[in-house]
């Protein structure tokens, strides 16, 4: 697969680390392990603190270019309080980020290390303690279970092999028996699908970690996670052996009242926030679910039935989506669609991940573009720059994707999850024999694939951990948007 010399040199950068704190103005980017040179131990902060951390939907991802995570927050706030840079090391497992600590490669693994007798062995944990528990995942209905008794008879689903499934046993016999079990045999599903096939009906039970659990809640309002069935399982930050010093003083900045007050923020960003895209997506949803009834009796569709309009065909931003399509290369009508499923129209958007605005655009992107996170509430400033980015993304597609319409579907998955993404599913639809070219059931599926850990460390990726359902449902909506507002603006003239 060949890509643009510009679009190369960005992800190679990027791969060398990725991401980096704004702390002194500065940003700094991680070496490889075999060229990063060993730390010296020394009883003070560094002037760059090292971090150790590894991909993953809590800690540390990439969305729309921007570096997002629990734990990446914190420990940016950690280098910010005291006036140091810092740059990222992402290890592909446990097992790696654990080294790196002991051959003194990172000063401080920011990462959710468990506080075991076999981890304490090899490092001191240290900072805020996060405690989780094993719960029961299930649909939030009037026969919601409320006990563990209540599992006897019950058909519950774990991933073969994992912890939950020796829970699962352990709780069994302690009920003297009565679970059903199922241990699916399947190396490429994750805890994540299974939640989602329980909120979707398809499955009745399974049981994840509850910090996992409370992420999904965020995006899906129709499981209930509150029984518990596991014991406690605290969990840390850890640095070296020889590096107490630096274990103390994380321990007492973390337990500074500020430091306390802002993790308590950030914890509701990332565990109870909604996330869904407002209330757009379930109103386009339930637009194309109605287009049957709106159909008249000569068997033509009634849009007005379906879309009650406001100024203008489609919204009152109409006049700058017909003026920027031109610099987009798209239709004004797919401007539009983006920004129903994006804001439903609503120029003071702020979603969850800081993305502002009519198009909500990250402020980090604006920058980029010559704008100010203030510029963003302009509606004429949001579409603007989101038809550069759109533009850009475009020109960059060109060159082996000659199928307007197909070109703009990768388009529109780039927008919502960052270009990187896509590039990672177009290598993994590649590697794997899946046309890297075209969208639906190719690589669509590949950015399905960025949501587990086999994937998303193999080596052609270098991006990490993406929420590709997601993605994958942002492409359709956006494109069921577009249909709808087009036959509607269509049958207006």
């Amino acid at each position: 697969m060949r890509y643009s010399r510009y679009f190369i040199l960005s992800f190679i950068l990027l791969c060398l680390l990725t991401a980096a704190c704004h702390n002194k103005g500065d940003e700094s980017k991680s070496a490889s392990t075999d060229t990063m040179p060993t730390i010296a131990v020394e009883n003070k902060l560094p002037d760059t603190l090292v971090v150790g951390t590894i991909y993953s939907p809590t800690s540390f991802f990439i969305l729309k270019g921007d570096t997002l995570g629990y734990d990446y927050e914190r420990i940016c706030s950690f280098a910010r309080d005291n006036g140091i840079s810092i740059k990222f090391h992402v290890a592909s497992s446990m097992k790696e980020l654990i080294s790196l600590i002991e051959n003194n490669k990172v000063h401080v693994a920011a990462y959710e290390i468990p506080m075991t007798a076999e981890y304490k062995e090899h490092v001191i944990h240290c900072g805020e303690q996060n405690i989780t528990y094993q719960v029961l995942v299930q649909r939030a209905t009037r026969d919601t279970l409320t006990d563990v008794t209540q599992l006897v008879g019950k058909d519950v689903y774990v991933i073969h092999g994992s912890s939950y499934e020796a829970r699962l046993k352990n709780l069994d016999n302690e009920l003297g028996g009565g679970i059903k079990i199922h241990a699916i045999d399947n190396d490429s599903l994750i805890s994540e699908e299974l939640i989602n096939m329980v909120a979707s009906g398809r499955l009745p039970y399974t049981v994840v970690d509850s910090d996992i659990a409370q992420i999904n809640k965020t995006y899906n309002d129709s499981i209930s996670i509150s029984l518990k069935i596991g014991f406690p399982q605290r969990a840390s930050w850890a640095t070296g052996k020889d590096r107490q010093w630096l274990a103390n003083a994380i321990n007492n900045w973390a337990s500074n009242n500020a430091t306390i007050t802002n993790a308590h923020t950030i914890k509701q960003r990332y565990f109870e926030m909604n996330k869904h895209h407002l209330d757009s997506i379930r109103a386009i949803n339930d637009s194309i679910n109605f287009i049957k009834q709106a159909k008249t009796e000569s068997g033509e569709i009634d849009y007005s039935k379906i879309y009650k309009r406001r100024e203008g065909d489609i919204s009152g931003y109409d006049r700058l989506f017909k003026k920027y399509a031109a610099t987009a290369g798209v239709e004004w009508t797919v401007l539009a669609a983006i920004a129903y499923v994006e804001s439903d129209f609503n120029p003071n958007a702020v979603s969850w991940a800081g993305a502002v605005g009519l198009m909500q655009v990250m402020p980090s992107t604006a920058r980029s573009y010559g704008f100010s996170e203030s510029d963003l509430r302009d509606p004429e400033k949001s579409v603007y720059i989101a038809s550069l980015i759109l533009s850009k993304t475009d020109k960059f597609l060109q060159s082996y994707i000659s199928n307007r319409a197909e070109r703009l579907r990768f388009n529109l998955g780039a927008y919502n999850a960052g270009v990187g993404h896509i590039v990672d599913a177009m290598k993994l639809a590649q590697k794997y024999n899946k046309n890297p070219h075209i969208w639906y059931s190719n690589v669509e599926a590949a950015v399905l694939w960025e949501t587990h850990p086999e994937f998303y460390n193999d080596p052609v990726c270098s991006y990490g951990y993406c929420r590709g359902t997601e993605t994958v449902n942002y492409v359709r909506q956006v494109e069921n948007a577009y249909r709808v507002f087009r036959n509607y603006a269509n049958k207006k003239k």
